[in-house]
């Protein structure tokens, strides 16, 4: 298997997401005054968001967190593409959090003006290790072609980007978004995958086999240097490792 990538694997997407919250509340539980997490979008941090919002809405220092995305569509926050209105809906309309420890894309303006304003906000507000913005937690999906954030395999350029941010483009639709590039994500004390479904299956073993192929993946190229990196699974994502 590649290097320091751990895998943990759940029944279902259900179990992945209520294991996970357990996770990451029992991380909030330290003398720590504040925790920069950058959010994902996708089906599985959704179920991520629902368990949050009815499982831990009074237990967990919300006052303490700080949210942020590893990437967001060049959309308006009202869009239904927009990660961040899909945290809005799931999550933060059910808890209590004070408007300045939500830092979102501003996905309504020119992607370019979009990524300068977030990459310049990142740069005010977190610490810097090695010359770069250290997160304490970066949270990752990966699409069927094996990206993430939204660095896409036709731009692998963006995991060597000496920008903080970068404008990708969906290989499909053309779409605009505003992403992590890889010296970010790789500068995290933790980042950890949420996958699911078997479509993303063959990616997986691909990626942990260290094969020719993973190696063209994107995803397979985020391992923090100084951090920790966990693949949670679900039974189909996982079902074709050896």
């Amino acid at each position: 298997m590649a290097s320091n990538k751990e895998i943990k694997i759940y029944t279902d997407a259900q179990e992945l997401a209520e294991s996970f919250a357990f996770e990451l509340f029992q991380m909030t539980q330290s003398n720590r005054q504040r925790f920069d997490i950058a959010l994902s979008g996708g089906s599985t941090p959704k179920l991520l968001f629902d368990v949050l919002a009815s499982e831990y809405a009074e237990k967990f220092p919300w006052e303490r967190i700080h949210f942020w995305w590893g990437d967001e569509r060049c959309v308006p926050p009202t869009d239904a593409d927009s990660n961040y209105g899909m945290t809005k809906q799931h999550l933060f309309s059910n808890i209590v959090i004070d408007e300045s420890q939500i830092h979102r894309v501003k996905g309504e303006l020119d992607p370019e003006e979009a990524a300068t304003l977030y990459s310049d906000e990142i740069k005010s507000q977190l610490n810097n290790r090695d010359g770069w913005p250290n997160f304490d937690l970066i949270i990752l999906g990966m699409g069927d072609d094996g990206h993430t954030a939204s660095i896409f395999p036709h731009e692998m350029h963006l995991l060597n980007s000496d920008q903080v941010c970068e404008v990708a483009t969906h290989p499909v639709s053309g779409q605009k978004r505003v992403s992590l590039t890889g010296k970010v994500l790789n500068n995290a004390n933790r980042v950890h995958f949420l996958i699911s479904g078997k479509a993303k299956a063959q990616r997986i073993a691909e990626i942990m086999s260290d094969s020719a192929a993973g190696k063209k993946l994107p995803s397979y190229h985020i391992e923090p240097s100084q951090g920790e990196i966990i693949f949670f699974l679900d039974e189909d994502s996982a079902s074709e490792l050896p």
